[in-house]
């Protein structure tokens, strides 16, 4: 029996805290207009003392399920996409599952930094479409603040911390319809390790670390390489790029996104955008703006989606979902 992956709900959970721009300013050397004009972001939420990434995943994951009509009951899957993990291990998706009480499926971590839910979603679908899982929590979460050295103004201003979830399930095909998860693409050059990086580790260093980021080389490598997912992952699916109905991008940099939208020909009001309130989530930032697009009535069941986002490795990716 032919299965596709079909996504079955949505939840997104933002730490209560708010850090503006204005109030950033009076900790590192910016300003409002300096960040709004280089990254379109005007302020962002921070998970607050002893609030931990496995928290925001659980607000997310619940919030998922609730919109699923399921419980973590019903979940024999959980994959959580993190850069940010609450500890060296286990992962952060075995410490979800327990807060869940969501039983003994597989669960396991991702780390592509802010391709990781490309990545995760893409995983998701393989150990669905198998017959081996029947559904998947798939999480995207970070507590990026706490790697953040908030002296570097070039990369303190950019990042945010929050949680998107997605309920996956695997359906017969027949009963699918055109819905489901139809491509995905996913890329790594490690020889671009040095532009995007955090300088601590277990192995390295015994330390967290802070982010390190080489800010005009990323942003050259962006545009380029993400039209090439979006381009790829289209024509695997026989879709046209034109074709679809909403672009959910990673929330890198406002400039990034145009950039994007200008290369392939989209439409402005095809972008679902959260850059401005939440900054750079990470792996939390597609699946925080698609729960956005849903929420205030713009994505709709049968539309078609383009995903897609590039972070640290350089990773990069895009995949397409008729939701």
């Amino acid at each position: 029996m032919s299965l596709k992956a079909v996504l079955r709900g949505c939840g997104a959970y933002l730490p209560e805290k708010v850090l503006t721009n204005d109030e950033l300013s009076k900790r590192v050397d910016t300003s409002d207009e300096w960040i709004r004009e280089r990254t379109g972001i005007r302020a962002r939420h921070i998970a607050a003392e002893g609030e931990l990434t496995s928290d925001l995943a659980v607000g997310a994951a619940e919030a998922a399920l609730k919109d699923a009509g399921l419980t973590a009951k019903d979940i024999d899957l959980i994959i959580v996409a993190t850069t940010t993990p609450d500890l060296t291990f286990p992962s952060t998706a075995a410490i979800v599952q327990a807060k869940l009480d969501a039983g003994e499926g597989a669960a396991f971590d991702i780390q592509a930094v802010c391709t990781g839910f490309v990545y995760a979603l893409s995983t998701a679908e393989k150990f669905l479409t198998s017959g081996q899982h029947k559904r998947a929590l798939v999480i995207g979460a970070e507590t990026f603040s706490r790697i953040l050295d908030w002296e570097d103004r070039a990369t303190c201003v950019l990042f945010g911390d929050g949680a998107g979830a997605f309920v996956m399930e695997a359906q017969p095909a027949e009963e699918a319809g055109d819905r489901g998860l139809m491509a995905s693409y996913l890329r790594c050059d490690g020889r671009m390790v040095d532009l995007l990086y955090v300088d601590g580790g277990v192995s390295a260093t015994k330390t967290t670390g802070h982010v390190r980021m080489q800010g005009n080389k990323v942003f050259r490598e962006a545009v380029t390489r993400i039209s090439d997912a979006m381009v790829k992952v289209c024509a695997e699916a026989d879709t046209p790029v034109t074709d679809i109905d909403w672009f959910v991008p990673h929330q890198a940099n406002e400039r990034i996104i145009q950039g994007v939208v200008k290369k392939l020909d989209l439409r402005p009001d095809q972008v679902v955008s959260t850059i401005s309130g939440q900054g750079n989530t990470s792996a939390a930032s597609i699946p925080l703006a698609y729960c956005a697009g849903v929420a205030d009535g713009r994505i709709k069941k049968g539309d078609l989606v383009l995903f897609e986002a590039m972070g640290g490795g350089l990773t990069w990716g895009a995949a397409l979902m008729r939701v």
